[in-house]
């Protein structure tokens, strides 16, 4: 009975092939439903006629995107059928083309289309398929990371289609213009055709002028409506723009910081005080008159009962608490009356109420980007040294997500204490104790003496090293001893003091590692003006003086970050945005040291994911 249907379904399939070599006249193409792309592809090629055989292979592709088969749908798609395509049937390879591209995530492929057409060519379509095609059309010229010309096939829809959703559209155009570079947007706004174009890129334009505050971008926004009274945008701006309208004229006045000043973590709360009140007289925006802020000490306190109190006084805001465990007392309640701008984070898997905003120098934030950094340069199997303790514990979690996310692997990771033999440790993060065991039971065994040579592992791509400075200034110079000097290490900011130290730190060259602009940034007028009054603000101090500074900024901007995706803020410990919990993200700045000095590294491609920074200590801190 086997035998009898095996050749039962090779009789089938030798019919099924004579068929399709019998030429078009034994397939009906209108009718003809193929189940691979090799089948249609083997159809195709049977036709005589290319426009009929380009037509057969576009219904197909178009019915494989309708099951989500886009990969069937690229190999019809790039096949040589449509090599030249014909006149009728460009149109729709375009459009399918598109599709499948974007639902891939197919740059390269991007990059061919977008060669072939410009930002009118959805145009060239029904009205029904307009809006559709006008979409995908940007949303490939972004995968190519031509944000401007995504912005203006958007204004051009805009313009063409009057039942579009106007309030969505001018979002996407402004978002699309915002991660435009400066010199591209110059370039464009002496080229721009038309009054919706020229007034989209002026917009873009007067709203880059640097350190420009919340009222002087009001103003500009409003003169900008009175110059383009005509202009759609101007009746409808981006959420954005309205948002930062609205902020200018209702920021918080009344502001209560809820710091610890005394105790263990009194003077991580000075510093963050001290942060905060420099950043508000240097805020040339703020209105003294109306802005009322109180400092209250936090330690030892029942948080929920002081928060209880505040509130009863119609205070605006809530900037604090420092200590994790009070944070998270505010968890048990739905939304919280009177906001607050958290300094630190809850555990993971704890849900924020409605109100609440988490910001701090979380640690898991730099593990994620460091993965990041090594995934872009290559870097995927690695060896990791991270101290024991419940800090470390999450450290080295959020290394691993990441890590996995990236396509990566920690090869073996190490947990030590200060106190440890830390040559023994990096002998057996590198594998020496391996090797040299192994030569030992070679000798057990055979009876001999054996020469033995000791080797580190060789599956390894680099390390990622999380020590503060006096521990990672002995682990470097091990990794050469121990056969692993050519690996590249990479390192959190509690690597780095945070000042020059060459005669110390040239243990450290070659380390690349994150650290805040507060300390990377070269030209930093704000960090200049603040040594120059308080010179003893340095190191992890220092850090926490930058994020006190930052709260103050965050303070007048919480609605815009939570509300406006893709929205941020440059501040003093790393460019800041809001995850969707209402919890702050950095991304942080790159340094290498060399000749014993960090020298800042050039800035990472925008990572993927970006997830929200978990629970968290002072950096560095156990």
């Amino acid at each position: 009975m086997t035998r009898y249907r095996l050749n039962l379904r090779i009789t089938s399939l030798l019919m099924a092939m004579a068929l399709l070599f019998a030429g078009c006249a034994s397939v009906n193409l209108e009718s003809h439903v193929a189940e691979s792309a090799g089948e249609a592809l083997n159809v195709a090629d049977t036709v005589a006629d290319p426009q009929a055989a380009q037509s057969y292979l576009l219904r197909t592709a178009d019915r494989f995107q309708n099951r989500n088969q886009h990969r069937d749908a690229r190999i019809l798609l790039q096949s040589d059928q449509f090599d030249p395509p014909a006149q009728e049937t460009e149109d729709q390879l375009i459009l399918l083309s598109m599709a499948s591209a974007v639902a891939l995530d197919d740059a390269q492929w991007a990059a061919d289309i977008v060669s072939r057409i410009e930002p009118d060519q959805f145009l060239n379509y029904e009205r029904d398929l307009i809006n559709r095609a006008a979409n995908l059309q940007a949303q490939t010229y972004q995968l190519t990371g031509d944000n401007l010309a995504a912005a203006v096939t958007l204004i051009l829809l805009a313009a063409a289609d009057t039942d579009a959703d106007t309030q969505a559209l001018h979002d996407a155009i402004w978002q699309n213009l915002k991660q435009t570079s400066d010199s591209e947007l110059a370039d464009e706004k002496g080229r721009a055709i038309g009054y919706e174009a020229q007034g989209w890129l002026e917009l873009a334009a007067i709203l880059r002028e640097p350190d420009a505050n919340l009222e002087e971008q009001g103003r500009m926004i409003r003169s900008w409506q009175n110059n383009w009274p005509d202009h759609p945008a101007a009746a409808t701006p981006p959420a954005e723009l309205q948002l930062i309208a609205s902020l200018a004229e209702n920021r918080p006045e009344k502001i209560t910081l809820a710091i610890p000043l005394s105790g263990p973590l009194g003077s991580a709360g000075a510093a963050i005080r001290d942060g905060f009140f420099a950043a508000y007289y240097e805020d040339e925006s703020a209105d003294r008159e109306k802005i009322s802020i109180r400092v209250v000490d936090t330690a030892g306190s029942d948080f929920p009962q002081l928060y209880k109190e505040i509130s009863r006084e119609n205070q605006d805001l809530i900037v604090g608490p420092l200590e994790k465990d009070a944070l998270a007392t505010l968890a048990d309640m739905d939304s919280l009356p009177v906001p607050v701008l958290g300094l630190n984070y809850l555990p993971g898997d704890t849900e924020a109420p409605s109100g609440l905003y988490q910001f701090g120098l979380s640690a898991e934030d730099e593990a994620r980007q460091i993965a990041d950094r090594m995934t872009a340069e290559d870097i995927d199997q690695v060896l990791v040294l991270i101290p024991a303790g419940g800090w470390g514990d999450r450290l080295e979690a959020a290394l691993l997500n990441r890590l996995e996310q990236n396509e990566g692997v920690a090869l073996d990771i190490e947990r030590y204490y200060r106190e440890d033999n830390l040559r023994a440790v990096t002998a057996d993060l590198l594998g020496i104790t391996v090797s040299r065991n192994r030569a030992i039971d070679v000798e057990r065994t055979a009876g001999i003496n054996v020469e033995f040579e000791p080797r580190r592992r060789q599956d390894a791509d680099g390390i990622v090293m999380v020590a503060e400075p006096t521990v990672a200034r002995q682990f470097k110079p091990l990794f050469a001893f121990y056969f692993g000097g050519e690996l590249p290490v990479y390192s959190p900011s509690m690597v780095y003091e945070g000042n020059p130290d060459p005669s110390r730190d040239r243990d450290l060259n070659g380390v690349i590692f994150t650290d805040t602009p507060w300390v990377l940034a070269e030209d930093n007028q704000f960090r200049s003006l603040v040594k120059e009054a308080m010179p003893d603000i340095r190191g992890q101090l220092g850090r926490l003086f930058a994020m006190g500074a930052d709260a103050w900024n965050l303070s007048k901007r919480l609605p815009l970050l939570q509300q406006v995706e893709g929205s941020s803020i440059d501040g003093q410990t790393g460019k800041l945005s809001m995850t969707s919990d209402g919890s702050i993200h950095r991304e942080q700045l790159w340094a290498k040291f060399r000749n014993g000095t960090p020298e800042r590294l050039p800035p990472l491609k925008e990572a993927d994911g970006g997830e929200t920074p978990e629970t968290d200590e002072l950096a560095g801190q156990e």
